[in-house]
């Protein structure tokens, strides 16, 4: 019982504090996407939609940045068709998740870092340009949506009465940041379970393994998938291409707000798939040319 009570409050905590942090990205994004909706309207659509096709390039150059804050704004703003899905794919691809300060904390060479940073930023560029591309040789580029669209599908009611784009954007936030909570209180459970050693084990099994298996743990919608990652990569477990695979694919949180914020379940699920495929095909390549960072 005192162990349960244990793992338990260590689980607790470390939900509250992956989730706390997401608070300010979610809510500035909701404001911002209310803003828009109710003051500039049709000309601050027309203005975003001009400006998308060089998305991929903004959106991976941001999703560099420590932490997956940015690819939960990436999400929500996808829900709400602000950006394109290639850009949306250049977020998820580049964002660096906890890469970054267990990277710093174990002394990596800064050079090693920044080739790592570069691969990222590139392919996630890359791939956001051949997404937004197949998507308009499909005819398939998404309607614009509104934000009152998405108040609609949750029956918020936050339009109604007084309080305005504030009041709008407090509930949007409270509602996906419950939804967080919640499902990072089951994963953290999990991973507290199952421990980093058999993570561990499980990805250095074979080279080749190990990319496939790399980038279904990057998938895990939590900061402790990339710390694997990084940590396993340092001490020589994993390969440049596992390790890559994984990191690519570590969006973090950001899958989480996508399968709360845009509801069409099978367009969530082709987007996961479609992650997860391009971390192997990187990683692969990446073994295949011996590239050593």
């Amino acid at each position: 019982m005192e162990e349960f009570t244990h793992i338990a409050g260590h689980v607790l905590e470390h939900s509250v504090a992956d989730t706390l942090y997401l608070i300010p990205f979610l809510f500035v994004t909701y404001l911002v996407m209310e803003w828009l909706e109710h003051k500039t309207g049709g000309k601050a659509q027309a203005a975003v939609q001009r400006a998308g096709a060089a998305g991929p390039i903004v959106g991976a150059v941001v999703g560099v940045v420590p932490q997956c804050g940015f690819s939960a704004v990436a999400a929500t703003l996808w829900a709400g068709r602000v950006i394109t899905l290639g850009t949306l794919f250049a977020v998820f691809l580049s964002t660096s998740d906890e890469m970054l300060p267990i990277f710093i904390a174990e002394q990596v060479p800064l050079i090693v870092i920044l080739k790592i940073l570069g691969a990222k930023i590139v392919v996630g560029m890359v791939m956001g340009f051949v997404v937004d591309a197949g998507m308009r040789l499909a005819r398939r580029i998404d309607a614009p949506l509104h934000i009152h669209d998405l108040c609609e599908r949750d029956h918020c009611h936050c339009h109604d009465g007084e309080g305005g784009i504030l009041k709008s954007a407090l509930k949007h936030t409270l509602q996906v940041t419950v939804f967080i909570f919640v499902i990072t209180i089951v994963l953290n459970g999990v991973l507290e379970v199952v421990g980093e050693d058999a993570l561990g084990e499980f990805l250095s099994a074979n080279p080749v393994l190990s990319v496939f298996g790399s980038a279904l743990v990057g998938l895990v919608p939590n900061c402790a998938a990339s710390v694997v990652i990084a940590q396993l990569y340092v001490s020589g477990v994993l390969g440049s291409g596992a390790m890559l695979a994984g990191l690519l694919v570590s969006a973090g949180v950001g899958l989480l707000v996508l399968v709360r914020t845009n509801r069409h379940w099978k367009q969530n699920v082709a987007i996961i798939v479609g992650l997860y495929a391009m971390g192997v095909f990187w990683g692969l390549i990446a073994n295949a040319l011996g590239i050593v960072f």
